[in-house]
């Protein structure tokens, strides 16, 4: 029989685990150090560390980065970098790209973990080579090695020595029609990565949950964090059955509807970089007008902060949704 000294110590692990769910990705730790951002992400060229965060922070505020650029710690004789790559949590493989010629990730691994009873996903990408035998479907530990850092890309401006990093996202799973949707969206063009290609997942910011993670002093709940995003804008969709509201139920508002009154579509609130954090059920009694989208709101204040995503698009003195987020709810709904 267990001690009540043997309890308290499984009750403080546990305790540890659910007040950290997310482990840093690489040995850095500078991002936890006072004035220790510019040691811990990688800038693009002439710019500061904030380039290598997460947001509307490269091109002026117009382009989107998903991910935080790690910097490396350790480098090979060649000097290229030699940082082991470690899973964030546990969890199991859900895509390997081996070949990074095929995508500006160059060489990345996708995992999927439950965390706050969500399933989310991290990535690791621009890797100079995959742990030898991870393969779609195996189990890996949080801290487990499952790469090495690079700098491996498609792109035509390579990635430099200096600015080898690991690039790192938090997502979300849109959906597991995402290739239909692509197809008839861009007919002409090859999906290389399937259901893992970057448009099908949307990032969270990493950087602030693994700060308010290490902050704070009571456990880390994930899904209240998704909960209180800053939102940009509020739409309403005429579709009652799609994929986010099967993965994501929690973040469906419960008992809104009056008893008798039968769903007709959705009410959801999209934060910047458009994910869905609250979705409230409405009856046809409530839609108004035929459009299969409409736009409720829009937080003038978020937009003019975040623009990149070009979601929403003033005319005149009005607000409409732009071709962007149609695409968006197209693929949400799809």
């Amino acid at each position: 029989m267990k001690g009540p000294s043997c309890v308290c110590l499984l009750v403080m692990a546990a305790r540890a685990a659910w007040a950290q769910p997310f482990l840093l990705p690489t040995a850095n730790q500078a991002i936890f150090n006072q004035g220790g951002q510019e040691r811990y992400f990688v800038p693009t060229t002439g710019k500061t560390w904030v380039s290598g965060t997460f947001g509307c922070v490269r091109s002026d505020g117009w382009q989107m980065h998903e991910g935080l650029d790690i910097k490396c710690l350790q480098r090979d004789r060649a000097g290229e970098p030699a940082d082991p790559v470690m899973a964030t949590a546990d969890g199991v493989v859900a895509y390997v790209n081996d070949k990074p010629s095929l995508s500006n990730y160059g060489r990345y691994i996708v995992l999927q973990h439950h965390i706050s009873e969500m399933e989310i996903y991290s990535l690791y990408a621009h890797l100079s080579e995959v742990q030898s035998g991870l393969k779609v479907g195996r189990a890996v530990r949080a801290g487990e090695k499952i790469a090495v850092m690079g700098r491996t890309s498609n792109t035509r401006e390579r990635i430099s020595k200096e600015r080898a990093h690991v690039h790192f996202e938090l997502n979300l799973f849109y959906s597991e029609h995402f290739n239909s949707w692509y197809k008839r969206h861009f007919p002409t063009e090859k999906n290389d990565h399937g259901l893992f290609n970057g448009e099908n997942l949307v990032g969270v910011d990493a950087r602030l949950i693994l700060l308010a993670e290490h902050d704070q002093g009571a456990p880390f709940d994930l899904l209240h964090w998704i909960q209180h995003r800053t939102e940009l804008c509020r739409v309403l969709v005429r579709q009652t059955d799609f994929p986010w509201l099967h993965r994501y139920p929690m973040l469906v508002k419960p008992g809104v509807l009056t008893k008798g009154e039968r769903v007709a579509g959705y009410e959801i609130a999209l934060d910047f970089n458009g994910l869905p954090f609250e979705l409230i059920p409405r009856s046809a009694a409530q839609i108004k007008g035929p459009a299969k989208f409409q736009l409720i709101s829009v937080n003038e204040a978020e937009y003019t902060k975040n623009p990149c995503r070009r979601y929403v698009t003033r005319q005149g003195s009005h607000w409409e949704l732009a071709n962007n987020g149609v695409n968006l709810l197209d693929l949400l709904t799809n």
